[in-house]
């Protein structure tokens, strides 16, 4: 029986067929990993109306058959460049016409395969694998949501746990080591934890700065399960809620709300983009929401779908994508409310769940 894998890149050859390549080398390994389930590192796959090819070297020989079973392997060795086998391996397929991933081949790769294949034609493309990665299966929307468990429990631990005492860096190190405690392989990427006005920052790194000295800390945050990695945003109360931040994240929930209302199949992203930006907009904000309302999630924690005013995207079932409105006022502070959000056949569905009331805590 065919595996999840080797449809992936049978859809991946369809797509080939529509140019005159006659296989493609892929060298982003984020798509090699997609396209085969290897986890390994420094590896290509050759896809081929003939069949396809892994090419990797020695360290990791045993992990591939573990991997990537009934998978043809291509293990460089030692007198031999990982270009060099590259084009040895192009040359065997007998391909003439070769695409290539124009955002991630080195040039050194690309300058072998020309020297070492004379009449070989290269056509560079974009994009044909994270088309395929855009849309998510059913199991990868099950890892999706073991990611987001992981992610929401520990932030359960870290809200039950706040101090005023704690600064950004301990609720940093403290909210990744509980995500690995509840099964997360890793982060998704380096967690924001950032209190006060230093949340005017989007991506603020945080500091020794303890938290007890604002009366709010922004906190982003996802966990990363086998393969696949989720993203939230939630900001907690440190003390009191003032008028000014009761207002800003009112605003802020508002848009948000009101931009996942809108997510269904057919509305072009850039609709439901629009929608929390005007919400901002008119509430006098509008200047201080600088990024898109959002991205795709799933082997990268930035990935297609985006979701921004310049995007041609129409949102279609099996997309999954971060709607994450914000406002950022220099020297005061910032709020960002974050969730993921699957598009489904009838509408959408919310993967994340942690609550989004801002309530009044005041930590001792």
């Amino acid at each position: 029986m065919k595996d999840r894998y080797f449809g992936r890149r049978d859809r991946l050859r369809r797509l080939l067929s529509q140019s005159a390549a006659g296989a493609i080398l892929v060298t982003n390994p984020v798509n090699v990993t997609y396209l085969t389930g290897f986890t390994g590192e420094d590896s290509y796959l050759l896809v081929g109306q003939a069949g396809d090819v892994l090419l990797s070297d020695f360290r990791y020989a045993t992990q591939l058959e573990e991997e990537c079973p009934g998978l043809e392997l291509a293990i460089r060795r030692q007198d031999l460049t990982m270009p060099e086998l590259t084009a040895k391996t192009v040359a065997a397929a007998k391909v003439r016409q070769l695409a290539l991933e124009a955002e991630s081949i080195s040039w050194s790769l690309l300058e072998t395969i020309r020297e070492k294949i004379k009449r070989i034609e290269t056509i560079p493309t974009s994009g044909l694998v994270e088309q395929l990665r855009e849309i998510k299966d059913k199991e990868e929307i099950s890892e999706l949501r073991a990611s987001i468990q992981a992610a929401e429990k520990a932030f359960g631990v870290l809200r039950a746990t706040l101090r005023p005492e704690k600064t950004e860096i301990e609720l940093r190190n403290e909210l990744e080591y509980q995500m690995r405690l509840f099964g997360a392989e890793d982060r998704s990427f380096p967690s924001i934890v950032a209190a006060g006005a230093r949340a005017a920052l989007p991506h603020a790194a945080p500091v020794n700065a303890r938290i007890g000295q604002s009366g709010f800390v922004l906190v982003d945050w996802g966990a990363k399960g086998a393969l696949y990695r989720c993203d939230l945003t939630r900001v907690l109360v440190t003390g009191r809620i003032s008028p000014k931040l009761e207002r800003v994240y009112g605003v802020v929930l508002n848009a948000q709300l009101r931009a996942i209302e809108a997510v269904r199949p057919g509305i072009p992203a850039k609709d439901i983009d629009q929608i929390a930006r005007s919400v901002i907009a008119d509430a006098g904000f509008g200047r201080y929401f600088g990024h898109g309302l959002g991205h795709g999630i799933g082997l990268d924690v930035h990935e297609r779908p985006r979701v921004a005013s310049t995007s041609s995207t129409v949102l279609r079932p099996g997309m999954v994508m971060t709607v994450e409105p914000g406002i950022y006022l220099p020297g005061w502070g910032g709020v960002r409310i974050e969730d993921d959000v699957l598009v489904t056949r009838t509408g959408h569905e919310v993967l994340t769940s942690v609550p989004k009331k801002l309530d009044e805590v005041v930590v001792s």
